[in-house]
């Protein structure tokens, strides 16, 4: 079974993190119980004095096997950056299990959240056209530091959320289904993330766990998330 990450700078990490695509490979590593492969077109950090995602320096260090740090994640982009890009990484990597974080960034600069909850429908179409038979895992949008000012933001990250849970239910098939994991309910900014936004290790922990105990639970796909250090 082949797994793809796709998401913003929450996924893709800077250097110096782990990653909870690390935690999430860790869990896979000592619990799915079959053979996987982790794909994708990159396998870069953000290095933010390069402004670009050239960094190899991931916390785990020879821990994280390069071949398990393929991605399709981004700093700074979203549903709207992805979309186009998501056939052909399905394609290339017979990617079989999408795992996504998308939509902070297209709502925070981009588009509204009807215009963003209609660019993942069609992410969706783009995904199974490259393979009718992918599974995907959506996570909802985890409101930032903003949302606690901004009340207009905070409104559109839960209308967001709506219509996201909408298209979930209304686009799932047998043949090709899809879930929306839950966001982990003990999930505190100011204590999950380094800066209001980005998850640091215990944050990294609950994103992977979302992700792991959707799929066990749904489809009895590994196992519940074991947190491993």
């Amino acid at each position: 079974m082949r797994f793809l990450f796709v998401g913003d700078s929450m996924t893709i990490g800077r250097a110096g993190d782990f990653t909870w695509r690390y935690r999430m490979w860790q869990h896979l590593d000592a619990s799915f119980g079959a053979p996987f492969r982790i794909v994708g077109p990159w396998s870069g950090l953000y290095d933010s004095e390069a402004d670009a995602p050239v960094s190899g320096a991931y916390a785990a260090g020879p821990g994280f096997p390069a071949d398990a740090r393929h991605h399709l994640a981004g700093w700074g982009m979203g549903w709207q950056h992805m979309s186009p890009l998501i056939g052909e990484a399905v394609r290339s990597g017979r990617a079989d299990v999408l795992l996504i974080s998308l939509g902070l960034i297209d709502l925070g600069f981009y588009t509204d959240s009807a215009q963003t909850a209609l660019t993942a429908r069609a992410f969706i179409a783009e995904a199974r056209a490259a393979n009718p038979r992918v599974r995907a895992v959506l996570l909802p949008v985890i409101p930032n530091i903003r949302a606690e000012s901004d009340r207009a933001f905070a409104a559109e990250i839960d209308r967001f959320n709506e219509l996201l849970g909408k298209a979930v239910a209304d686009l799932d098939r047998p043949s090709s289904p899809l879930l929306l994991a839950s966001r982990p309910s003990a999930y505190d900014i100011h204590r999950d993330t380094y800066d209001g936004t980005h998850p640091a290790p215990s944050g990294e922990h609950k994103l992977a766990a979302a992700f792991a105990d959707a799929m066990h639970q749904a489809w009895d796909l590994g196992a519940p998330y074991g947190r491993h250090t």
